[in-house]
């Protein structure tokens, strides 16, 4: 595998609709199960193409992805500045090859060279608890739900 990690820019549309596919399909599958209605809905919105360009475009968020050889996007990261991982998904053919580790790590370096920033947060999905915390994650408090989103605040010290 390539292992190719790169910026993904508000102006390539074609690829941040790539990118929200894959987001839409692992999360259907592997997170879903653990919602109501109400928080599907609101991870839907959260991710729509306008929501995610707009974001993009105020310089609130940025997202890098991760290309298979074929040039096909495997996995993505969307860093909430200045350091809030907010979305992070690797395709499930993908899973368990590192994908993940090259994400967080390529955040990690972003938020210490260009914001002196000493720990990344997210808000875990019960689904990715386990693989946040092989990831050096730690909870920061217990699981809570807000608008139907289920979730475990946790954070690492780089």
């Amino acid at each position: 595998m390539n292992n190719t990690i790169k910026p993904l820019l508000s102006t390539n549309g074609a690829q941040l609709k790539e990118a929200l596919t894959l987001v839409h399909s692992v999360f259907q599958e592997f997170e879903a199960p653990d919602y109501a209605n109400e928080g599907i809905e609101r991870f839907k919105q959260f991710i729509t193409f306008d929501e995610i360009t707009q974001q993009l475009v105020a310089k609130e968020l940025m997202i890098w992805s991760h290309f298979s050889d074929e040039s096909k996007i495997t996995g993505m990261i969307a860093l909430r500045l200045p350091n809030h991982i907010s979305l992070l998904f690797v395709d499930k053919a993908y899973h368990k090859q590192g994908i993940a580790r090259r994400l967080v790590e390529t955040v990690a370096t972003y938020c210490q060279t260009f914001h002196n920033i000493s720990e990344l947060t997210l808000n875990s999905s019960p689904y990715a608890i386990k693989a946040y915390k092989h990831l050096s994650f730690s909870p920061t408090d217990i699981q809570q739900e807000i608008d139907g989103i289920i979730f475990t605040p946790m954070k690492k010290i780089l």
